[in-house]
């Protein structure tokens, strides 16, 4: 029997609460978590192509979700992104839904939805 391969989903978010609140999360769920404290350092990491599933805060230093979002795109453009921020933007909400973003949270979110929604991402790309 051929052992069933676990999905990482990637979290990206400069704030180190809501990373490990975010593994924490994902893990409970029975996936792979792998966390980053930028977008830069998940570009770098090699994980762009290993990951099922990326879940990003739109405003970070350095470069922010949305453009991450448009770096996957490029490269994997079928890879689910979620967007989260502590800012209420329609404008930003509705730009990230509009670039493919599976969806779009405000923190403080709700973590049952959340992982609806990379349940639900993810059983759309396998």
């Amino acid at each position: 029997m051929a052992s069933e391969v676990i999905p990482i989903v990637a979290a990206v978010d400069d704030d180190f609460r809501v990373r490990e609140s975010l593994a924490s999360l994902i893990e409970s769920a029975g996936y792979a978590p792998v966390v980053f404290s930028s977008a830069e350092e998940f570009l770098e990491s090699g994980t762009l192509v290993a990951a099922s599933c990326v879940i990003a805060d739109v405003r970070m230093a350095g470069m922010d979700g949305i453009e991450l979002q448009r770096r996957i795109r490029l490269e994997r453009p079928t890879l689910p992104v979620i967007l989260i921020s502590g800012q209420h933007d329609t404008q930003v909400r509705q730009k990230a839904i509009a670039e493919g973003a599976v969806d779009f949270l405000y923190k403080p979110f709700d973590a049952t939805n959340l992982l609806k929604i990379v349940h639900s991402a993810l059983t759309k790309v396998a």
